[in-house]
Parts: structure tokens; sequence; C-alpha cells
């Protein structure tokens, strides 16, 4: 795995961070938390678009942002859980790896 595709992992990361903030936070150093994970977030996928597909970098940030948000709100804020979320969440995950593995990285 090259160094963009970790950028978008890291930007995805972040992504899960604020989107937590954005309905909990309550103070202003947690609104000061969820600023820079925007910052964060949107920097390490810009980085990584520039020699990345940006539709593939987005959508794989995306999902991921998707994914951690819905595992996180499910094992730490007690959001129902339910066995069609659970699958549902499951074919997300699997289109996510399947686009990072069919689409190449362009030359530096």
């Amino acid at each position: 795995m090259s160094i963009h595709w970790f950028k978008i992992i890291i930007a995805g990361l972040f992504e899960i961070g604020w989107v937590i903030g954005l309905k909990h936070a309550d103070s202003v150093l947690d609104w000061t938390g969820t600023v820079i994970a925007i910052v964060v977030s949107f920097y390490y996928l810009i980085m990584a678009g520039q020699k990345l597909p940006a539709g593939t970098a987005y959508a794989v940030f995306v999902g991921i942002g998707t994914v951690g948000t819905v595992l996180s709100g499910m094992l730490f804020f007690g959001e129902a859980a339910s066995v069609g979320k659970v699958l549902m969440i499951s074919l997300l995950l699997t289109g996510i790896i399947g686009l990072k593995m069919v689409t190449p990285e362009e030359d530096a």
C-alpha cells in the first residue's frame, strides 16, 4: 500500500472524529478539536487526491468515514445494531476495499 492510500485512511479516520464531534461537541474545546479534525481530514484527502483518481479517493474516504461513524455509534453511543445494518456496512466495506484494489496510482 502506498503512502497516498495511507493518507486516505488517515483522512477517513479524522472524518470519523469530526462527524462524531459535530453531534457531541458541547464546549469550546470540543468544537476546537472538531475543527482541527476537519482541517486535517481534508488536508490529507487533498494531498492524496493529487496522486490518486479523485473520484475513487473521495469514495474510499467517505466510505471509511461512513463505516467508522456507524460502527462508533453502535459501539460507543448506544445506537441500535441489527443484522441488516451490519450486513450493509459489510457490503460497503467490501466495495471500499474493492475500489482500492482495482484503482491504479498515477506515476509520480
